[in-house]
């Protein structure tokens, strides 16, 4: 199943998602939507009783439920019950709170955006936009990152066009692309830049997302040109394609005669600008 997934705030509390594109479907942790409702401290507990209410009444809901792997507040994998908006709206139903009618405006709001987005991408693009305005990103900085999001894109259309697989193969491939150029894998600059569960093209400098983007939209050239036939040669174009952000980087370093690639994060640079 082909999935994004991400976390979705409903008064400032947080609701973890996943997007199936297959299905055309949001899925929800059901516990967070338990939480949210009731404010309950034990929200798994108050689930396990309404399963129990619900298979005694005949009805069919607990059953149509299903489970996902999602992120746990101790960072881990864990599975744990979803439903998609259908169901949920049925769900809620048996759960009584003031909070009920909001949180389904509010589930009927993230589905329309979502298909808004499919429609037309430029949406999400502008979303993003304002999110990281409200943040306090400069608008170079936004700029620069908007357009990695692009470059990304059109790197990864090319990997799944050579039947590069989504998930491991793409992560072993960045990787490649950003110990070649950085000197650091994905973890090792993460590390670096004090970051966990934070996007690392989120954290960087102007001059980091201009090294990366390179790097990608090398990658991506030199792979429609060459045509790779398999995954070890996909392996030896990330390191060509990294290289010539590497090349970039050694020479713009002999310029200014300082490192590029640094541990300022998104706090850090925030707080410098004000």
């Amino acid at each position: 199943m082909k999935q994004q997934d991400g976390i979705k705030i409903f008064e400032e509390k947080q609701v973890r998602t996943f997007w199936n594109e297959n299905e055309e479907k949001w899925y929800i942790s059901i516990i967070d939507v338990i939480k949210v409702l009731t404010e309950s401290d034990r929200p798994r507990k108050y689930w396990s009783d309404l399963k129990a209410k619900l298979k005694k009444e005949g009805s069919e809901v607990s059953e149509k439920i299903g489970q996902l792997k999602m992120k746990a507040p101790d960072g881990k994998m864990r599975l744990t019950d979803v439903a998609d908006t259908e169901l949920l709206f049925r769900l809620i139903q048996s759960i009584s709170s003031p909070k009920a009618e909001p949180f389904k405006l509010w589930l009927a709001k993230i589905a329309r955006e979502r298909l808004d987005e499919m429609q037309d991408p430029e949406i999400s693009i502008d979303r993003a936009l304002e999110q990281y305005l409200e943040l306090g990103y400069s608008q170079s900085w936004i700029n620069q990152r908007l357009k990695s999001i692009e470059i990304r894109k059109e790197l990864t259309d090319e990997w799944g066009s050579k039947g590069i697989k989504v998930g491991v193969e793409f992560a072993i491939l960045t990787d490649i692309i950003t110990k070649t150029w950085a000197d650091k894998t994905t973890k090792e600059y993460k590390i670096l830049k004090g970051l966990k569960k934070e996007n690392l093209r989120d954290n960087m400098t102007n001059t980091e997302l201009i090294l990366n983007m390179l790097a990608e939209a090398s990658t991506k050239d030199i792979s429609e040109a060459i045509s790779p036939e398999n995954f070890e040669q996909s392996r030896d174009i990330a390191k060509q394609g990294g290289n010539v952000a590497k090349v970039a980087k050694e020479e713009l370093e002999t310029k200014i005669g300082k490192k590029v690639v640094t541990s300022l994060n998104a706090q850090t640079i925030l707080e410098n600008k004000k």
